[in-house]
């Protein structure tokens, strides 16, 4: 995650497939962003993948346009726990679970977007306590 368009590393992003809690927090506390200081939080989080693969699959590539992680935290009942029918310019969309897997507790989406508040529309608005839009880099480190 960037503070804009290009701009200095705020956060990362990892979708990894670990054995369990314990495993999750050992990987996000030995990142090196988090090592270094580049940012203080740590969100974990298990995810479900609706769309059924992976970054490197988007059709819209690495680069052109904006790129956001959509984060909504969730407020009650479950919300956008389907695919939205545009599904284009959507890179990773799916629930974020609570640590057993057994209660929605938002939605975390990768997308192409013109800006935040078309990012921010891929979401139900009154359906979340909390929703952030962050720019976002496609695959890793700059060159």
């Amino acid at each position: 995650m960037l503070t804009g368009a290009g701009g200095d590393p705020t956060g990362s992003v990892h979708v990894v497939d670990l054995p369990g809690p314990e495993a999750a927090r050992a990987f996000a506390f030995d990142e090196p962003g988090y090592q270094t200081g580049v940012y203080r939080d740590v969100l974990l989080r298990r995810w479900r993948n609706l769309l059924g693969h992976t970054m490197w699959d988007f059709p819209g590539g690495r680069s052109g346009g904006s790129r956001c992680l959509v984060l909504g935290l969730g407020a009650g009942e479950a919300a956008d726990t389907a695919v939205p029918p545009d599904r284009d310019e959507l890179i990773a969309y799916g629930p974020l679970l609570s640590d057993d897997g057994g209660t929605w507790v938002g939605t975390a989406v990768l997308l192409r977007a013109p800006g935040g508040a078309a990012a921010r529309a891929v979401l139900t608005p009154d359906a979340y306590a909390e929703v952030g839009v962050h720019s976002w880099q496609f695959g890793g480190r700059p060159s």
